[in-house]
């Protein structure tokens, strides 16, 4: 079938909860795709950091298909031999005590804020049933009715209530806004190092640093949703680490599934995780057999063969290039690492009308907040390739 059978199969038997770029890709490899007339692209956005690694990374792969021919699901009722290695190794490379593996994203933000609420209770003694959590104006923490009804976006939320209460928003990047939420109920303040979807909303340096000293002040558990910043796609394994802080709860997805499987979870210390006891949160695939091989190997080739140094390298390089350009088109250029957002001036029109050009001439990427186009490549992009991409993109821009 061509593109265009493709799309009205689509169209007719799929529920139109996203509006894609007319493209149809059949094939991966590295940081290109192929569509099903065989154009080739350089991917561009890596499934919203979920392909870090690139498409189909060869360890990744192997660690997969080996755990295929053995054992693909246990449930938790049971251990299994992949489990622990998984656990010991995203522990001891992110320097947490514990985690605790869910599947998506929003599963992980879910059992952040249990976790919190679970802590606030036996741990800080807020009242039963009271707890807050202090939440950002233009977040995306995932697309539960609990999480949307946190959401500043009236898209996300409309039609879809009514919402779970407990949450208080307050402006991103406003520590003063921070300090004056907080009540004797306030558990946790959950916060982006960076906002993805709300157009990579990169905050004052040190704002997290200072979240970190008010949320000690008033004991409260600091959670840095980096499923989108996280495992090297910032240029620090870790985007809170530009702050030299750590947080009480570090979420993580995307990328941990190495492209190919969804795995996400919550890093934490003990004593958080004790909030946690055999039968009051779990997950029937969530740390299964194959989960656990490819985010083992996820996290190992991510350490092993640079893309962290990489990533702040061609981060870097591609921020200057863009900047080079001087486009009357581009109001700001912002980001760290790999994760750039370019602003599109508003008498210039929409971002997607560039993201459909820049595909035309075999450039992945996707717009966010109507505004700006978002550049993600995965983190192994050679300086060649992105002088290929950049080529492009400036025939776009200028």
């Amino acid at each position: 079938m061509n593109t265009q059978e493709h799309i009205r199969l689509v169209e007719e038997f799929s529920a139109h909860n996203y509006l894609p770029l007319p493209v149809v890709l059949a094939k991966g490899e590295g940081v290109w795709v192929w569509d099903v007339e065989g154009k080739r692209y350089l991917d561009m956005l890596s499934s919203y950091s979920a392909l870090n690694q690139g498409h189909r990374h060869p360890k990744v792969m192997k660690a997969v298909r080996d755990q295929l021919d053995r054992l693909c699901l246990t449930s938790r009722a049971f251990y299994h031999d992949a489990f622990g290695p998984f656990c010991e190794t995203i522990t001891r490379a992110s320097g947490f005590d514990q985690v605790l593996p869910m599947n998506t994203g929003a599963e992980a933000v879910e059992t952040a804020i249990k976790a919190s609420r679970r802590w606030g209770y036996t741990k800080k003694h807020v009242e039963p049933n009271k707890a807050e959590i202090i939440v950002c104006e233009n977040n995306f923490h995932g697309r539960t009715t609990t999480i949307v009804g946190f959401s500043s976006e009236e898209l996300y939320r409309d039609g879809f209530g009514p919402f779970s209460p407990g949450f208080r928003m307050i402006p991103y990047n406003d520590l003063d806004a921070l300090e004056a939420a907080i009540t004797r109920n306030t558990v946790g303040f959950l916060v982006e190092p960076i906002q993805g979807e709300a157009g990579i909303n990169v905050p004052d340096s040190g704002y997290l640093a200072e979240a970190r000293r008010i949320c000690d002040r008033h004991n409260l558990l600091l959670m840095t949703d980096e499923i989108q910043t996280g495992l090297g796609r910032t240029g620090k394994f870790f985007c809170y680490e530009y702050d030299n802080i750590k947080p009480d709860i570090l979420i993580v997805g995307k990328a941990l599934g190495g492209g190919c499987f969804p795995v996400s979870g919550i890093l934490a210390s003990k004593e958080i995780m004790e909030s946690f006891v055999p039968g009051n949160h779990g997950s029937t695939f969530g740390g299964n057999p194959i989960a656990c091989v490819a985010g083992k190997a996820a996290i190992e080739v991510i350490l092993e063969e640079g893309m962290i140094e990489n990533s702040f390298k061609m981060g870097e390089y591609l921020r200057d290039e863009l900047a080079k350009m001087h486009s009357p088109h581009v109001a700001e250029i912002r980001g760290k690492g790999l994760l750039v957002g370019v602003e599109i001036r508003p008498e210039s029109g929409t971002a997607r009308l560039f993201c459909e050009r820049l595909a035309e001439l075999g450039i992945l990427a996707k717009e966010t907040h109507e505004t700006v186009v978002r550049f993600a490549p995965p983190l192994i992009i050679t300086k060649e390739e992105m002088d290929w991409a950049l080529e492009r993109i400036a025939r776009v821009l200028k």
